[in-house]
């Protein structure tokens, strides 16, 4: 083009009027000095998008939720066949080591074996325990040759896996090829949790295992079991047969909207063995993940005063709540309440060796204590001017139970009420004032604030969702929370453990409804609680879900697809 273009010019300068040859010599030269920038520009934009095109690359290869602490993508691919072997530093992590041969066993149909003796850095897996301490923190290092993961401590070789599985195709097939990369990755809170209610709807033994399944995929690590309400007791305690006997059932629920105050009349219910208990503590063991049982007191305890109503301020019989909502039967504070506690407690304890045991302490409703001559006697013999600081008196003793046995108690955020117990943690659920109440009090705090953390909510337009409890908590929402208030200090910060989100079930009625709710919106609050502050980003996020879906559809997850129905 340059050359044709050129040689017009000079073939036919005598054909052009006078001074115009001079006039195309230089837009000629003008035209070859634009086209020589062009080309230098054209190479510029050529190399930039060589460069972000590996960026993007890297963002398109590597999609791990939470999104690690530093990704450095590298060339090529390691590739996992049946014979690529296994090697574990040191005796203590074959329990991690056999959950990920498990899993490719289950989910890829070959099983891979744990090697012994010097590692071989080819074809081969190396998980290293270095020790140093209890760390969740990790490295990830794939390259073509082997796979390393070096951690402090176990929970961060399991962490190192979750994200190495993250990484592999989701079909099956006889080799598995894995992006190269260099991962460093720790924790930005120390409790990362999830909540489920069991008592308003109970859900069989497999589906509990299942929903901590969903807990590891993304590194959350506590798991708040609600066992205990009104509308049913879900725990087998040996020294109190009734209360799975009489108040683990309820004659029937309520049905569609709490404003219809409508009713079946299905008797439903259900409870755990401890030996089921067991199980379930020591199958989250495993994946590293904590179980924080809940024993609501002293309100929302009507299906245990359904089956010892002796321990009511009236003594009256009462049933198993039908109707979603609050009580006015409560727990009276009396001696023999708090020794049929102290039993249960004890009980709970030798099943769950969690630091924290959740009391709940909420919407305690103080009808029944203002009635009562007992407990108007408590109050005066213990100095108390009201029927708040008759609850924190409540709390405290109950906390001394709790003390005894080296635990420590945590409630929602009611318990600050009359005055917080002296070792108690707060779950804060009605805002975030709560929280910092406590904090500022040096005092633990869990965040949980039903404006981002409750997933019994809408996620999306009421009338294309099924039956919620009201609420609008959509996946960005849910993204967009930051769990340190910024009204805090930076000591008063550092007694924010983190944050949970609850799945509250009076309209959730089965676990594929339970797994719609919670999903992905717990992949959203596993980053708030996972990635640095500063690195988080919707759009990246949103993307890297995207992709994820393959893996939630490959498991058989009734997530919800809300978020991506644009």
């Amino acid at each position: 083009m340059v050359l044709k273009t050129s040689n017009y010019y000079s073939n036919n300068k005598d054909k052009l009027p006078n001074n115009s040859f001079k006039k195309a010599k230089f837009f000629g030269i003008a035209y070859y000095i634009w086209l020589l920038q062009f080309y230098m520009q054209l190479r510029f934009f050529v190399f930039l998008f060589f460069v972000f095109g590996l960026n993007l690359s890297a963002q398109n290869r590597i999609n791990i939720i939470p999104k690690p602490t530093s990704v450095l993508d590298q060339d090529g691919e390691f590739i996992i066949n049946a014979k690529t072997l296994i090697y574990i530093s040191e005796p203590g992590i074959e329990k991690e080591a056999s959950y990920f041969i498990n899993y490719m066993e289950s989910n890829y149909g070959f099983k891979l074996k744990l090697a012994s003796g010097k590692p071989k850095k080819k074809n081969s897996i190396l998980l290293n325990n270095l020790k140093t301490g209890e760390f969740e923190n990790y490295e990830l290092s794939i390259n073509k040759k082997y796979i390393g993961i070096t951690a402090n401590a176990d929970a961060g070789i399991f962490y190192g896996l979750q994200s190495l599985i993250q990484l592999l195709p989701v079909s099956k097939q006889s080799s598995l090829a894995v992006p190269c990369a260099l991962i460093q990755d720790h924790p930005r809170y120390a409790w990362r949790g999830m909540h489920l209610d069991c008592s308003r709807h109970f859900f069989e033994t497999n589906f509990i295992k299942k929903y901590i399944d969903f807990l590891a995929t993304y590194k959350m690590n506590v798991f708040h079991w609600h066992l205990t309400d009104d509308q049913g007791w879900r725990i087998e305690i040996k020294k109190y047969p009734l209360l799975t006997k009489e108040g683990a059932w309820r004659k029937g629920s309520m049905i569609g909207p709490y404003s219809d105050n409508k009713f079946d009349s299905i008797r439903y219910g259900g409870f755990y063995t401890q030996n089921e208990i067991k199980e379930i503590v020591d199958y989250a063991a495993e994946r590293h993940i904590t179980i924080v049982p809940e024993i609501e007191m002293p309100g929302h305890a009507l299906a245990a005063l359904a089956a010892y109503p002796m321990f009511s301020c009236t003594g009256k019989p009462v049933e198993v709540g039908m109707k979603w909502g609050v009580e006015t039967t409560v727990f009276c504070p009396s001696e023999g309440t708090f020794l049929f506690l102290r039993n249960i407690l004890n009980e709970v304890m030798d099943l769950f060796p969690s630091k924290f045991i959740h009391i709940g302490g909420d919407e305690v409703l103080k009808d029944e204590w203002d009635s009562s001559a007992l407990c108007q006697q408590i109050m005066k013999d213990q100095g108390l001017s009201n029927s708040h600081e008759l609850q924190s008196y409540f709390i405290q003793r109950i906390e001394k139970i709790v003390n005894a046995r080296g635990r420590s108690i945590i409630g929602w955020d009611e318990i600050l009420e009359g005055g917080l117990a002296p070792n108690a943690a707060v779950m804060s659920w009605r805002g975030i004032e709560g929280g910092i109440a406590a904090a500022k009090q040096k005092h633990y705090v869990v965040m949980s604030p039903g404006s981002h953390c409750y997933f019994d909510h809408y996620q999306g337009k009421k009338e294309q969702e099924p039956l919620a409890i009201g609420g609008f908590t959509p996946l960005e929402k849910v993204y967009s929370y930051e769990p340190t208030p910024d009204t805090l200090s930076v000591e008063e910060a550092t007694y924010i453990l983190g944050a949970q989100a609850n799945v509250w079930t009076e309209y959730i009625t089965s676990s594929a409804q339970v797994e719609y709710m919670a999903m992905p919106r717990m992949a959203a609050l596993a980053e708030v609680v996972w990635s640095k502050k500063e690195d988080r980003n919707y759009k990246d996020f949103y993307n890297r879900l995207l992709i994820h879906r393959s893996l939630l559809d490959a498991r058989g997850i009734n997530y919800s697809k809300t978020a991506f129905q644009k």
